[in-house]
């Protein structure tokens, strides 16, 4: 079994010239000189590589050392490291593994580091079903994560790329992300993403104002398919006026989630009830 091979080879581990070890191109991490980077190269100064990399050698290599070419397999920010500090060569195990298996053992290596996005992290799952063959399921134990969890992860590959970069660089997270896939894709569901971003809404503001905006287009489609039934249900509903008031308090309470200054009132007159609400001007909003 090729995942029983790699835990008995692991034990044999070699000192290989640090220009030798290549990164093969199409990686989904893309490793940026930072803080965490700068912390990994001072512990390896201090300490060593503890972890050695995994590489395989590229075709007619028999042996380490000679001028020889492995491709890196998992390891790239202690490679990363090592160049940075300038060590001459790296701890290495070397394993024999098909071009699917290499791709694998990389993705899950990816997958247990801490600071991958939540996008990097959904492709690479992605990945690992399509190169694997694997369903959810089993995917789900491989990681020892729930089914649940790779479906929502999966989920968020649908959102397109610029949605993707606005989630991004506006901070939001992935819950933020999810509440937005629940709208139809298109222009209308980028500008909902874009004020989310600029009225800095938590998740709950999010996922309410999401549910609004699904609220109002039900109802829209209901009268255009049946006017009639929507007319007497209408009426039906205003019968017991309290559901109409917290139906308004509802939509005041959005609204100001979303950071705007909305103000309502309500004064009893007689000939009813006055309901009053007051929308800041545009040029107050932005």
């Amino acid at each position: 079994m090729f995942w029983g091979k790699i835990k008995e080879i692991s034990r044999v581990v070699r000192e290989v010239p640090i220009e030798s070890v290549l990164v093969p191109e199409g990686r989904i991490r893309r490793i940026s000189y930072d803080e965490g980077l700068v912390a990994l190269a001072d512990s390896i100064r201090e300490h060593g590589i503890i972890e050695p990399l995994i590489v395989r050698r590229e075709s007619g290599s028999q042996i380490f050392g000679g001028g020889e070419i492995f491709q890196l397999i998992a390891g790239e920010r202690r490679l990363k490291a090592a160049e940075i500090l300038g060590l001459a060569t790296v701890p290495c195990v070397s394993i024999e593994a098909t071009d699917i298996d290499a791709a694998i053992i990389a993705i899950i290596e990816n997958l247990h580091r801490e600071d991958l996005n939540i996008f990097e992290e959904a492709a690479a799952i992605g990945s690992l079903l399509k190169l694997s063959c694997m369903t959810q399921e089993q995917c789900a134990r491989r990681l020892s994560v729930s089914q649940s969890y790779v479906a929502n992860k999966l989920r968020l590959l649908r959102l397109t790329e610029e949605e993707r970069s606005l989630i991004l660089t506006g901070g939001l997270t992935e819950r933020h992300a999810r509440a937005l896939l629940r709208l139809t894709p298109g222009d209308e569901r980028l500008a909902i993403l874009n004020l989310m971003i600029e009225r800095e809404m938590n998740v709950a503001s999010a996922e309410e104002y999401v549910e609004s905006i699904l609220c109002a287009q039900s109802r829209g489609e209901e009268i255009k398919r049946q006017p009639e039934k929507s007319e007497r249900r209408m009426k039906l509903i205003i019968k017991d006026i309290r559901i109409f008031y917290n139906s308004i308090d509802h939509a005041v309470d959005v609204i100001k989630k979303c950071g705007i200054a909305v103000e309502s009132s309500r004064q009893e007159t007689a000939d009813g009830t006055l309901i009053s609400i007051l929308l800041p001007r545009a040029e107050k909003i932005a």
